[in-house]
């Protein structure tokens, strides 16, 4: 049973969100939270697996909300609840130690998905707004390279396929390498990068201008 904290300031949108959930056999919805402040207190209290964390909430935003997260209960696995037009929030909520990301009007096989994979301790990154944060971040064409991170053309290749929304087996196909190798890959791009995630050095490598936009 995967139990889920949904925090987001809209009413509408967290009884929405528990009506789905609840359709699925291994989600709990374990409480609702209309602010960060809430959030993070519930998350205390209630221990749940994942927060779907809305970015835009008042008293304290999903932003610091993570941030706090990260610091007191970094076992908590926090997925961002966006709209198109947060995309610099976003990649900051990433880096700030989110596993992923969903629109609001997402649909349900893709929330489940996306939700089961952050209580795996996995990130799953969809091709489609991926792009979109891409094509958001701009950085200077003499940081396009890993040579000022100390990335190897390899491990440009795996966090590129990664930023595509490919899973490490997924990787290792199309590199053949193993998945055991892809996986020592990421961790090293991980501590290159200073990161803990997947999603995380995603941004990080976005915002350095290291991922060829399609």
């Amino acid at each position: 049973m995967i139990r889920v904290l949904i925090a987001d300031d809209h009413r509408i949108v967290r009884q929405g969100l528990r009506l789905i959930l609840e359709t699925e056999p291994d989600f709990e919805v374990a409480g609702e939270a209309s602010d960060g402040v809430q959030a993070v207190r519930l998350c205390q209290e209630l221990k749940p697996e994942v927060v779907l964390m809305d970015l835009r909430m008042p008293n304290m935003d999903g932003l610091t909300a993570i941030e706090r997260l990260r610091r007191e209960q970094p076992e908590v696995a926090v997925v961002i609840l966006t709209t198109f037009n947060e995309d610099e929030l976003m990649v900051r909520g990433l880096q700030a130690g989110a596993r992923g990301y969903l629109l609001k009007d997402t649909d349900r096989s893709t929330l489940f998905e996306t939700l089961r994979a952050a209580a795996r301790g996995e990130t799953l990154l969809k091709p489609e707004i991926m792009t979109r944060v891409l094509s958001r971040v701009a950085a200077p064409a003499s940081s396009r390279s890993g040579e000022s991170t100390g990335l190897t053309d390899r491990e440009l290749e795996v966090l590129r396929s990664a930023a595509r929304g490919e899973r490490s087996k997924e990787i290792g196909l199309q590199l053949g390498i193993s998945e055991r190798t892809v996986k020592a890959h990421l961790a090293s791009i991980y501590g290159k990068l200073g990161v803990d995630s997947r999603a995380a050095a995603i941004a990080v490598a976005a915002q350095r201008g290291l991922l060829e936009t399609q």
